[in-house]
């Protein structure tokens, strides 16, 4: 029986309407495949056969390790001719005739000379051109040509808590160098407290990253990095307290390629000096020393123990016995935190410092020297 030409049209328009659904249906699933974290290199699904079996790996950093692989390495100090600590740095950037590289000042502090272990194996001499202390990191260099790839800084403002994050290092030395460790990113903004020059009180806080990826002597100086192998911190076990485990703190990339200028120069940075020796208000042994008398209702600052001649705070309001309680509106609980405040400003600067004198508050400005 023929058909009628309005059978055959509607024939036509299922059939094309069969076809052009197939068609934009396997469009959109490209273009949702495509844009979508399922093709993005730190989730690129793979394939393993082994045997009859089939692995498949959803969340392989493979590729974001291969981003910072070739640019991590081995450190090695030497004091005479033994090795007497070993850690990990990065190359960052290079020009003419160097790449430079970050590691921990601490993994460096107090050698006479470095020798660098490529992820080759092959050694390489390096020079030490500054460090600091406070800030824990050391720049370090080694000629071009000995550079296999530079690390990509990436920002750390931009990962979230519960983002994941590895890191590439040496632990517990040669043997084990190279070796990579993974987990999330547990806290931003975390305040540690740490000494300096062999000090066993809390001389410094410094704002870090927490991560529960295993950090071990060795790893100090390496890099922490995103899911894309960007750097966002550099690792210190400084940081890392002896009864703590599965948490480990890195310095914040931005803080620690802030002064690397300098560095690279062979200068010290110039750290801004208040004048005063201070007494944190726990410290009950030299407030009695000092004969500095505090009320019972205030339980956070510093006391004034003694103002140096000649300096900033010499020219200010301020007294022995005064207590320090902010600095340019931010609270200080103790000397630790009052150098964080203090260290964000320079030689030159004028401060405000609110003190508390005979149980009234009080305000002075204070211009600030050069620490020598």
């Amino acid at each position: 029986m023929k058909k009628s030409k309005s059978e055959v049209s509607d024939s036509s328009k299922t059939l094309f309407l069969v076809l052009f659904s197939f068609v934009m249906g396997g469009l959109i699933m490209v273009l949702i495949l495509k844009y979508t974290p399922i093709f993005d290199n730190s989730t690129t699904p793979i394939t393993e056969k082994k045997g009859k079996n089939v692995v498949y790996e959803k969340t392989s950093l493979a590729a974001a390790v291969d981003n910072i692989y070739d640019a991590v390495v081995m450190v090695k100090s030497f004091k005479g001719d033994e090795e007497y600590s070993t850690g990990t740095g990065f190359v960052y950037k290079t020009d003419n005739k160097f790449g430079y590289l970050i590691t921990n000042h601490h993994v460096v502090s107090g050698c006479n000379s470095v020798k660098l272990v490529l992820s080759t194996d092959e050694e390489v001499e390096a020079k030490i051109l500054g460090g600091d202390e406070y800030l824990d990191i050391a720049v370090l260099s080694i000629p071009k040509e000995k550079v296999l790839k530079i690390a990509t800084i990436g920002n750390s403002d931009k990962v979230s808590v519960g983002d994941t994050i590895f890191t590439v290092g040496s632990p517990m030395g040669y043997d084990y160098r190279g070796s990579v460790t993974s987990g999330i990113l547990s806290g931003k903004d975390r305040m540690v407290s740490l000494s300096v020059s062999g000090s066993t009180s809390e001389d410094w806080v410094m704002k870090v990253l927490q991560i529960d990826a295993a950090i071990n002597p060795g790893n100090s100086g390496g890099p922490l990095l995103n899911v894309n192998g960007e750097v966002i911190g550099v690792n210190s076990m400084k940081l890392v307290q002896d009864e703590i485990e599965g948490m480990g703190f890195a310095i914040p990339i931005e803080i620690a390629m802030a002064h690397l200028g300098e560095l690279e120069k062979g200068k010290k940075i110039e750290w801004p000096m208040l004048g005063i020796s201070m007494v944190n208000l726990t410290d009950t042994s030299s407030l009695y020393r000092y004969n500095i008398k505090v009320d019972d209702n205030i339980t956070e600052g510093v006391a004034v123990a003694d103002i140096s001649k000649g300096s900033g705070a010499a020219s200010s309001d301020l007294k022995v016995g005064d207590i320090v309680t902010k600095l340019n509106g931010q609270k200080v609980k103790n000397s630790a935190y009052l150098r964080y405040e203090l260290y964000k400003n320079k030689p030159g600067d004028s401060i405000e410092l609110t003190y508390i004198r005979n149980g009234k508050e009080h305000t002075t400005k204070v211009k600030l020297t050069k620490l020598s």
